[in-house]
């Protein structure tokens, strides 16, 4: 890599990492919990009516080494296309990195998402452009480079797993206190 060639740890202040994922109202366990050590002679699980999926958010947040930027949600139903991926770079993310982490956008950001196409799309790509800021490579299909399934997102369903959320409005702030600790 170039930049950390040029720049050494400081190359590592510039990267600003994107993701999303579903957080749900319920979540009743983990796999590793639903799995099950069976003898052959076990008795066969009754089969049950499912109920129906309670609500879920997209939650699309940003971060970089000190800490969360910017959390935003969408409820379900809707999907992140580009323009509106764009829209969030520049309307949410600028002004909140601008506002928490002061003095970053003077240098080059380095945003780190995914290979979603909202994410690679020209669209997104001439925004990247218009902000001045570089998009990180990430070859396809290296989940290793997602810091985020790792890092947060799998802490954060464990510590919100077991609970039972009654609206959005619950999710968000459980969502929210758990990043901010």
């Amino acid at each position: 890599m170039a930049h950390y060639r040029e720049e050494g740890d400081n190359f590592l202040q510039q990267i600003v990492t994107g993701d999303e994922t579903w957080i749900h109202h319920y979540e009743p366990e983990s796999k590793q919990q639903s799995m099950q050590w069976k003898h052959l002679s076990s008795p066969v699980a009754k089969k049950f009516k499912m109920q129906p999926l309670e609500g879920k958010l997209m939650l699309t947040i940003f971060w970089d080494s000190q800490g969360p930027i910017l959390e935003t949600y969408q409820e379900r139903g809707t999907t992140v296309i580009s323009a509106t991926y764009c829209d969030m770079l520049k309307r949410e993310l600028e002004p909140a990195i601008h506002s928490k982490r002061r003095g970053k956008l003077s240098k080059e950001i380095l945003l780190l998402h995914d290979n979603a196409r909202p994410h690679t799309a020209a669209h997104t790509l001439e925004t990247l452009k218009q902000l001045k800021w570089e998009a990180m490579e990430h070859p396809a299909y290296s989940p290793d480079l997602a810091p985020s399934d790792f890092q947060l997102f799998g802490p954060l369903k464990n510590a919100l797993r077991g609970r039972r959320f009654s609206c959005g409005g619950d999710v968000k702030a459980a969502v929210h206190q758990w990043l901010c600790a």
